[in-house]
C-alpha cells in the first residue's frame, strides 16, 4: 500500500496511542481482520457505505477500521430509529457496524456488525445468518512511511448536520480533512505521548472524536473513554488516573462544576493541564469559576461539522482570552464577512465567520444546495462574529436558523417538520429558551386537533433524546 498514512485508522495506529488500555495498532488490526474474515461483510459493502453506531469507546477504531475505506457515517447513540433509518438510507448504507444492544433500533434490512467483545471477536448478521468471526490477537501493525502524510481525498467520515431546511445533510469529511485537524490540534493544544486524555464527549460528535480520540491517538497518547459521562465518576477519573487534559462542551463543565460545589471541595489533581470547550457559546462566569475550582484555565474553541471541526482556539502558547474564540487553528484561514456582498469586515465589525482550509469539508451526500454556503473558496459558517484587535476572534450571534443544546445543534425546522406529521396538526412551532449564550431548553407550539400526550409520545418515537422539548403548548387549529 503506498502511503498507508494518508488513511485515518493507519495513521492513528502508527501513533503508538492506546485507548482504555487496548493498543490502537490492535483495534485496527482487528477492524482489518474483520474485512479479511468476513466474505458476508465485504459483499455488503461492495459500493456502499458502513455506518457506526457504538457508544464512546476502543471499538470506535474497530469500526472505523473496517469500514472498508469509505465515508463511515457516524450515527448518535441518541437518535431515534426514524432518525437512524433517514441516515442509513440516505448515504447508502450497507452494513451497520454497533453492539447488540442497538440492534433492534436498526431496519431489519440492513447487515449488522457486533463489536460487543472488540477486538477480540465479532458477530457479523448477513444474509439471513449469523457467523462468529475470530479477529485473532493482534500486537499491532508494521507500516512504513511518512508520518505527517497529508490525508487522502477520499471519503473518511460522514456526519449529519445542518438541517436548517428541515433535513438533516451527511457532511462528507476526508481523510484529508480528519487528519490536518487532528495534526493542528496536537500543535494547539501541544499534545504528546505523557498525556492522559479523559474522552467526555461521545466520538459520534465530529468534536469529540477529533480532539479526545484521533489527536490524542496520532501523538502516541493514552485515551480514557467511557461508554457514557457521570460527572463524579468523572472527577474520581481525573484525580486517581492522572488525567491530564479533558474536552467538553459548555453542559459537562457545567455539571462538573455543580459536583464539585456539592462536594465542597476543590479538584484533587496535580496532574490535569489542558480543559477545552467548544460546541455552543461558553459563558465567561463558567470560565471563572472552573479556574477557581481547579486552578486550570478553561479554554474556549470555535468550529463546526462542515470545518473539521475546530476552526479556532485559545491555543495554549498564548495567554488565554475569556470570553473569545481564540485565534485561527494551524492551517485554518478564518475570515470575517459582509453575509451579503462577501467583503471583508474590519477589526471589531460583525459579519459571518467564514473559513478555508485543509479542514473544510468538500460538501455533503445530497442536497448540498440546502447547506451552507460557499463563496470564492470560502465556507460560510451561518455563525456571526468579529476579529479583534489582538487577532482573537468573537462570538456575536446566529444567522442560521438552529441554536444548541447540550452542546447538539437543535434545527427547529426538522422538529417542525417532523410535529407536523402527526395526525391532526396543522402547525408547529419551535423556540428557544434560555439566552443566546446558554444552553437552551424547547418550547414547542402546536395548533391542531391534538393533545400534549401524543405531542410527546410522537416526538418521544421520532427524535432523538437531547431534541425533545421540555414545553408543548397545545391550541386549536384556526376556525376550529
Amino acid at each position: 500500500m503506498t502511503e498507508p498514512f494518508s488513511l485515518v485508522p493507519l495513521a492513528v495506529a502508527a501513533g503508538d496511542g492506546r485507548i482504555n488500555d487496548e493498543p490502537a495498532g490492535r483495534l485496527v488490526a482487528a477492524g482489518l481482520t474483520l474485512l479479511q474474515r468476513s466474505a458476508p461483510l465485504v459483499r455488503a459493502l461492495a459500493g456502499r457505505r458502513a455506518a457506526v453506531l457504538l457508544p464512546t469507546g476502543h471499538a470506535f477504531l474497530t469500526a472505523l477500521a473496517a469500514a472498508e475505506g469509505r465515508g463511515a457515517v457516524l450515527v448518535n447513540p441518541l437518535a431515534a430509529p426514524p432518525e437512524i433509518r433517514h441516515q442509513l438510507a440516505d448515504a447508502g448504507v450497507g452494513a451497520v457496524l454497533t453492539t447488540s444492544a442497538f440492534a433492534a433500533r436498526l431496519p431489519a434490512e440492513v447487515a449488522q456488525v457486533h463489536l460487543d467483545d472488540a477486538p477480540r471477536r465479532a458477530t457479523v448478521h448477513a444474509d439471513g445468518r449469523s457467523r462468529e468471526v475470530d479477529l485473532g490477537s493482534h500486537a499491532g501493525l508494521r507500516l512504513e512511511g511518512e508520518a505527517d502524510t497529508a490525508g487522502r481525498e477520499e471519503e473518511a467520515a460522514v456526519v449529519y448536520t445542518s438541517a436548517m431546511a428541515g433535513t438533516p445533510l451527511g457532511a462528507v469529511l476526508t481523510h484529508r480533512n480528519l487528519l490536518a485537524n487532528a495534526r493542528a490540534t496536537i500543535e494547539a493544544a501541544a499534545i504528546t505521548r505523557d498525556d492522559h486524555v479523559l474522552a467526555a464527549l461521545p466520538f459520534s460528535h465530529l468534536f469529540g472524536l477529533v480532539a479526545t480520540g484521533l489527536a490524542p491517538l496520532l501523538a502516541g497518547a493514552r485515551v480514557t473513554a467511557p461508554e457514557r459521562f457521570h460527572p463524579l465518576r468523572a472527577i474520581e477519573t481525573m484525580e486517581r488516573d492522572g488525567i491530564t487534559a479533558l474536552v467538553g462542551v459548555p453542559a459537562i463543565y457545567a455539571a462538573l462544576v455543580a459536583a464539585l460545589e456539592r462536594r465542597g471541595e476543590p479538584l484533587r489533581s496535580t496532574t490535569l493541564r489542558l480543559c477545552i470547550c467548544g460546541g455552543s457559546p461558553l459563558p465567561v462566569a463558567l470560565q471563572d469559576r472552573w479556574a477557581e475550582l481547579t486552578g486550570v484555565e478553561l479554554r474556549q474553541g470555535y468550529g463546526l461539522t462542515e470545518g473539521g471541526p475546530v476552526c479556532l482556539f485559545n491555543r495554549v502558547d498564548r495567554p488565554n482570552r475569556r470570553g473569545a474564540l481564540g485565534v485561527p487553528f494551524p492551517g485554518v484561514d478564518v475570515s470575517v464577512r459582509d453575509p451579503e456582498h462577501g467583503t471583508p469586515c474590519a477589526d471589531g465589525e460583525t459579519g459571518e465567520l467564514c473559513v478555508r482550509g485543509d479542514n473544510v469539508s468538500p460538501g455533503y451526500v445530497h442536497g448540498g444546495a440546502l447547506g451552507l454556503r460557499r463563496r470564492d473558496g470560502w465556507l460560510y459558517t451561518g455563525d456571526l462574529g468579529a476579529r479583534m484587535g489582538d487577532g482573537s476572534f468573537v462570538f456575536r450571534g446566529l444567522r442560521k436558523a438552529m441554536f444548541t443544546r447540550n452542546g447538539f445543534n437543535i434545527y427547529p425546522r426538522e422538529l417542525e417538520r417532523a410535529v407536523c406529521e402527526l395526525p391532526g396538526v396543522r402547525e408547529a412551532r419551535v423556540t428557544a429558551v434560555g439566552a443566546p449564550e446558554a444552553e437552551c431548553a424547547i418550547r414547542l407550539e402546536v395548533w391542531g386537533d391534538v393533545d400534549g400526550d401524543a405531542v410527546r409520545q410522537w416526538c418521544a418515537a421520532r427524535l432523538s433524546a437531547y431534541k425533545q422539548p421540555g414545553e408543548v403548548v397545545v391550541a386549536p387549529a384556526p376556525g376550529v
